[in-house]
Order: structure tokens, then C-alpha cells, then sequence
């Protein structure tokens, strides 16, 4: 819905720019077009974003079933790491060999 509303605004900004105002057929393109690809930058950054947080939602939530996630060349399960949720983030525990250790979710698969 957000992006229609985006597109909606372009072609609002296009008729402005059409009737109100006195520049010529390739500025008013060339101002629309710099437009478009503000709004579809925005647009692609969104939905990268929302693949990112989603990848990490799915990467925290197998965390907490206990399975084992591939992080680099590490493993990291609920035995050797401890899960930091507000940042996303799984530490070693003490008594592991990567006590310590800090692994954003992020990077893992």
C-alpha cells in the first residue's frame, strides 16, 4: 500500500509540475524522473530491509528451538552461546570454548 501511495505522489508531483509551473517538457522530466528514483530507492531499501529482519527473525527463532545454526565456521547452539535479544546477538558462555565470543544474528544463515 506504501508504495502505491509512493507512486500516487510522483504522478502528483508530475501534474504540479505540468500545469503550475514554467519549465520545459525536459526539465519537468528530468525533475520527475529524479523523483521516481528517490521514491523507488526508498522502495527497494524497504524491502531489503524487511528481508534482512526477516532472515534474523528465523535465524533467532531456530536459535530458540535448539537448533544448531551456522554462523561463519562456527556452530552456535544453545549449549556453547546465550542469546542477546535486544541486540540481536549470540555470546559465548563462560564455560565455553568461545566464552566471550560475539556473533551478530545477522551474519548468520
Amino acid at each position: 500500500m506504501a508504495y502505491i501511495f509512493g507512486l500516487i505522489i510522483v504522478a502528483l508531483f508530475f501534474g504540479v509540475m505540468h500545469f503550475y509551473t514554467e519549465l520545459n517538457a525536459k526539465q519537468k522530466t528530468t525533475a520527475t524522473i529524479v523523483v521516481l528514483l528517490f521514491v523507488m530507492s526508498a522502495i527497494f531499501y524497504n524491502l531489503m530491509q524487511s528481508a534482512k529482519a526477516d532472515h534474523v527473525r528465523t535465524v533467532m527463532l531456530h536459535f530458540n528451538q535448539g537448533k544448531k545454526i551456522k554462523c561463519g565456521d562456527l556452530d552456535v547452539t544453545k549449549i556453547n552461546f546465550s542469546l542477546s535479544e535486544g541486540t540481536q546477538t549470540f555470546i559465548g558462555k563462560p564455560e565455553s570454548t568461545h566464552a566471550g565470543k560475539m556473533i551478530q544474528a545477522s551474519e548468520c544463515e
